[in-house]
């Protein structure tokens, strides 16, 4: 079945307009007692049949109401220092599917991408719907979030929020480190919030590192081989999944 994110339930009934009403009504072309999931913002997801279609909304009324949840039990952010092209479109999507709760974007020495506020904005809508749409289709039971910041220190004050910041970091892999990944997910409990930091393409300089471990960020190895800046958030989130949901600690 389909899910769509819908903002309110009353009654038992839920009115959808815009984008969702034209993809029910004219993409899926569906019809009067169709059933489709139905995800609140509390993250509750319901079973509802549709019951009446408008000129422009559709209705739908609760049938039942689901217990599971596909959400990752730890709250991951994944930063990423600008990339070129169309990367974070790559991360926001496949990240979204492997249950990241948001994204971040920021300004790093060697990103290449440079983003004035006004393509910011435009990035952000971009991105917001494609995690929508990525949340869609993986059945997550909520919508991440992308957010850009301005400036490296922006980053930093942002970062003091967490329970855990780890950076992901090229020379750690270089010199054989495994086990401090490893050792945060044995740490990290349910409910607790992760900052997964990763650079643009050429990494992180080394002040900028300096300067994350001032705010306690954790650097971590993510394996014997170099991965790509977009490649790098996707084998976190994959191990953290293995570690959280399907190893001793699922």
């Amino acid at each position: 079945m389909q899910r769509y994110f819908i903002n309110q339930i009353a009654d038992d009934k839920a009115r959808i307009t815009g984008e969702d009403f034209h993809h029910i009504v004219r993409v899926m072309r569906m019809k009067l007692e169709d059933h489709v999931y139905l995800v609140t913002p509390d993250e509750q997801t319901a079973i509802a049949e549709l019951i009446e279609i408008g000129d422009d909304f559709v209705q739908f009324k609760i049938v039942s109401w689901k217990e599971s949840t596909s959400e990752l039990p730890v709250h991951i952010t994944i930063a990423s220092g600008l990339p070129k092209g169309d990367k974070l479109e790559l991360i926001t999507q496949k990240g979204t599917e492997l249950g990241a709760k948001s994204f971040l974007s920021f300004p790093a020495k060697r990103s290449i991408s440079k983003w004035d506020s006004k393509k910011a904005k435009k990035k952000v809508e971009r991105l917001d719907k494609i995690a929508k749409e990525a949340a869609e289709q993986s059945h997550r039971s909520v919508v991440p979030t992308f957010q850009h910041v301005a400036s490296f220190q922006a980053l930093l004050d942002v970062a003091r929020s967490y329970d855990y910041i780890v950076v992901a970091y090229e020379e750690s892999a270089k010199e054989g480190e495994s086990s401090a990944l490893a050792t945060l997910f044995d740490q990290a409990k349910p409910g607790e919030s992760i900052l997964a930091i990763f650079g643009p393409e050429g990494g992180l300089a080394t002040e900028e590192i300096v300067k994350l471990e001032a705010v306690q960020a954790l650097k971590v190895g993510l394996g014997p081989r170099i991965l790509r800046t977009e490649t790098a958030p996707l084998y976190f989130l994959a191990a953290a999944s293995f570690a959280f949901e399907l190893g001793k600690n699922g």
